[in-house]
């Protein structure tokens, strides 16, 4: 069959990276050229994100990665979320809008530590090469593209109306720009961000935590009327643990296991295999309806259990409880309840979290799935002068509502909407697959699975396929490519169906790799949502 106007299925016999941007994945797979393994290349694909979507992730922000180690034969996730500061002043606070931007939004970085984690642990490479193309790249600059330009024009605005934070920002984002103007091949410098990746290359994760690094992102946020102290760095630590796995059509699927909430995918896929999905019509009214359903229960039992205990998390999986939330799907009556957290959305629609995913693959079998994120577009909008690093907001993702079963304390690890996934078949990786956007993470990717399970779409094609997105209440945003009479029908059954447009990345910007377990040969997907590209080592 033609695919005139599709995007090739870039494929690999010696290892593949799937990144949010062409410079990155091609970072990552420059280190597997060179003899680094997965862990290696994740290692540099994220320190060059740093670089060339500094809206959406750094080394300042928070993260998880689930794994497959060849040499132990087993999955692993790590976690790099930083717990909430033992100062957070939970009690002046009773909305997420109050933690939109500034000091009080930020929580201690993860990401770096969780990056030189995966190096130390199953690394062969040192940070100095693996920064090495994150920090030239800063240092010369990069051509913007489509998505970087979007994104840097369209919080230009927002962000002048911050006296205290927009100066440093604009001199960083666009006085970094020679003509000040964030167009489509515009060069970007951030000669400070490559002074600071080149100083931790050679320092390592100390200057960060204790070292100077930390005091100047300390001495900013208390000038900004943060509560971070330089204990809530120290105390910053990376985890090994156990994921949480369902089977699926033979399959074993692998997340991080809570406080993270990617639960709900499994328990969304543990609903649909009830159902024969793969005898439906594919994007027709019964494929669609039922996993929209499936979709909205299981966010319901997410948000209804809070950070369940692993004894309460079999029990939500059960085949007992399982079964009564496959008869909820079967039984026509509309469903209607939240998606988000036990409160709805904040009204300005901003809901949104500027997240990115990526996914490894070398050659000698280890599979890195990484998800991390700065929070909101540019995070809490704090630049720290002279160090190119802007910090995140992700207490702006805390439950601080008074009456919330779910309301954070400080101490707590932050329950973190992503969904970084290994799969595995007969003992062995098969898939990587990882997305951005916020509470649709935990939607879009079992549709994408279902895609390329059910109904055995090459990967590529399965993350192109259109996708939804569900929010509080029974309302869901369907790509227009879902035809317009199975749009109708939806609603007569109870969906309240919004069109969006053919493309669109309210539903994700999703990364994964696969491996043939017949032949070994690796294959690439990359969601035209955003920038995404494949790169073959």
């Amino acid at each position: 069959m033609s695919q005139h106007g599709k995007r090739p299925t870039i494929s690999s016999r010696h290892g593949m990276v799937a990144a949010a941007h062409p410079l990155a994945a091609a970072a990552g797979a420059r280190v597997l050229g060179n003899g680094g393994t997965a862990f290696d290349a994740a290692a540099a694909t994220a320190a060059a994100l740093n670089v060339v979507e500094p809206y959406m992730s750094g080394l300042s922000g928070c993260g998880i990665a689930t794994c497959y180690v060849a040499k132990e034969k087993r999955v692993r996730s790590l976690e790099f979320m930083t717990p909430i500061p033992r100062k957070f002043p939970l009690d002046r606070l009773s909305s997420r809008n109050q933690l939109q931007r500034g000091a009080l939004a930020v929580g201690a970085p993860g990401n770096l530590a969780g990056w030189c984690e995966l190096v130390n642990a199953y690394g062969r490479k040192k940070l100095p090469e693996l920064f090495a193309p994150a920090i030239a790249i800063a240092r010369d600059g990069f051509g913007l593209i489509e998505f970087n330009a979007e994104e840097i024009s369209g919080v230009t605005s927002e962000l002048r109306g911050h006296a205290k934070l927009y100066p440093e920002w604009s001199r960083v984002y666009l006085e970094g720009i020679g003509g000040g103007r964030p167009v489509l091949g515009a060069v970007l410098k951030q000669p400070d961000l490559a002074a600071t990746l080149e100083a931790l290359a050679a320092e390592g994760p100390r200057l960060m935590y204790g070292g100077a690094l930390g005091k100047k992102l300390l001495e900013r946020l208390t000038e900004l009327g943060g509560c971070l102290t330089m204990d809530d760095l120290m105390e910053v630590k990376v985890a090994w643990v156990d994921p949480v796995s369902v089977t699926y059509r033979g399959r074993t699927l692998h997340v991080p296991p809570p406080p993270c909430e990617a639960f709900q995918v499994l328990l969304t896929l543990r609903i649909l295999e009830g159902f024969d999905l793969a005898g439906m019509p594919r994007n027709g009214v019964e494929h669609v309806d039922t996993v929209l359903r499936a979709i909205r229960i299981a966010a319901g039992v997410r948000i209804n259990n809070g950070v369940p205990s692993r004894q309460k998390l079999a029990e939500l999986l059960s085949d007992t409880h399982v079964e009564g939330l496959r008869a909820r799907v079967r039984d026509d009556k509309p469903i209607t309840g939240p998606t988000e957290q036990w409160t709805g959305p904040p009204a300005d629609g901003s809901s949104e979290s500027h997240t990115t995913s990526f996914s490894i693959v070398d050659s000698d079998g280890n599979m890195v799935c990484l998800t991390q994120s700065l929070g909101s577009v540019f995070g809490s909008g704090i630049v720290v002068p002279g160090t190119g690093l802007c910090l995140n907001n992700f207490f702006y993702w805390a439950d601080v509502t008074p009456e919330s079963p779910n309301r954070v304390k400080p101490g707590d690890i932050l329950p973190v909407c992503i969904a970084p996934s290994i799969v595995t078949q007969d003992d062995r990786p098969v898939l990587a697959l990882g997305t951005p956007g916020s509470y649709g993470i935990l939607q879009t990717q079992p549709q994408a699975f279902v895609q390329h399970v059910d109904f055995g779409l090459p990967l590529q094609q399965a993350i192109e396929a259109p996708r939804g997105r569900l929010t509080d209440g029974r309302a869901v945003l369907l790509e227009a490519r879902i035809e317009a009479d199975v749009q109708t029908e939806l609603r007569k059954r109870g969906h309240d169906v919004q069109g969006g447009p053919d493309w669109t990345m309210r539903v994700g910007g999703m990364q994964g790799v696969a491996v043939d377990p017949e032949t070994g040969v690796f294959t690439g997907g990359a969601d035209p949502r955003r920038d995404g590209y494949c790169v073959p080592a």
